[in-house]
């Protein structure tokens, strides 16, 4: 009898998971499609959304999805704040550095490069070395601090590897230093 409960409750418990699962992913769908419409809410339906579903699966990019139209509507400070949920919240290294680099670039936007280059020094995975060092070198070229900025992009092209991007070889290139003969 005890062993019929406790399998009753198992599958109970099951059951809701499923379902708590199902209305996570009806509910991003349904912010999704209303992401990028005109007069939309999506920064209202997604506070809602990580209330409600802030374990699931489906948070991080329901936050993701906020942070990308508050940048549209240039409310930066919203954008800020839910890239910063992002990294506190986020179950992998990856998703918290995509979203402190974004954070970056929006300190960039608003010109506050020391806010921009203290966020790229967290530590980041490897595989993001590149493009953070890019990210540094575009702050620095902001402040007009060219040697830096110099350094940051031979520091980015050294960690792509094989992988160089032609862009990034340009920006290097616009701040060689002119040698004479």
């Amino acid at each position: 009898m005890l062993g019929l409960g406790g399998l009753y409750g198992w599958k109970a418990y099951n059951q809701s998971q499923i379902d708590s699962a199902e209305a996570a992913s009806d509910a991003y769908t349904q912010l999704i499609s209303t992401a990028g419409q005109e007069n939309s809410d999506v920064l209202a339906k997604s506070d809602a959304f990580l209330s409600e579903y802030k374990d699931s699966s489906y948070s991080v990019l329901a936050a993701f999805v906020s942070a990308r139209e508050a940048v549209d509507t240039k409310d930066y400070s919203a954008a800020k704040e839910k890239l910063e949920w992002i990294v506190t919240n986020a179950p992998k290294a990856e998703l918290k550095a995509i979203a402190t680099t974004r954070i970056a670039r929006i300190e960039l936007a608003e010109g506050n490069f020391d806010a921009a280059l203290a966020k790229l020094n967290a530590t980041l995975p490897e595989a993001f070395k590149a493009q953070v060092e890019e990210l540094k070198g575009d702050i620095y070229l902001a402040k007009d601090d060219k040697d830096n900025a110099r350094l940051a992009y031979q520091a980015a092209l050294d960690a792509a590897g094989e992988t160089q991007n032609q862009l990034l070889q340009v920006k290097l290139d616009n701040l060689a230093v002119a040698q004479t003969l």
